[in-house]
This record gives C-alpha cells, structure tokens and sequence, in this order.
C-alpha cells in the first residue's frame, strides 16, 4: 500500500491517507481533504493495487463531481399536492 501523499490539481492542494475504519478496523479508506474546504472525505476503499496516479484520478474525479452536484440548483418536489378546490375535505 502506497504512502500518505498531497499533490496539486486545477489551484487546488489535496492531501490524501490511508485510514482504517473507526468501527472495524478491518477496511482502510482513502481520505482526503481540499484546500478552501473544511470537509475530509473518504469516498473509496485502499487497495493493494492502488498507485498515486489513480488515487489523484479518482479523487480528482469524485471531488470534480462533488462540485457540480453542489452548483446544481436544489430539486423541489411537491409530493401530494392538490389545490384546495380539489379537496373535498375543505
């Protein structure tokens, strides 16, 4: 399994480790974290197979993701909705 490591991508510093799960202490995930941003994330498991470049890629990836979800405007449903003509209960 690779080393802790940062690297730079697009203005932004990462700085990515491996971790064991808090409650099994069985998995190791990737974590991370973003300069400009407050939140660590561990969106995958570590493999043996893991190398700093499809670490960086995937974690590129998922936080390039991440920020278009964000920008999205909220989705607002209206589950059940009848206007009050139509509710014979009024």
């Amino acid at each position: 399994m690779i080393a802790a490591f940062d690297f730079e991508d697009g203005g932004r510093m990462y700085t990515c480790s491996v971790e064991q799960a808090r409650a099994t202490r069985t998995e190791a995930w990737w974590w991370f974290g973003v300069s400009g941003d407050r939140q660590r994330y561990a969106p995958f498991r570590a493999g043996a197979d893991d190398t700093q470049d499809s670490v960086r890629w995937r974690i590129v990836s998922f936080y390039g993701d991440l920020l278009t979800r964000r920008a999205m405007p909220a989705a607002r449903y209206r589950w059940g909705y009848r206007s009050r003509e139509s509710n014979p209960r009024n």
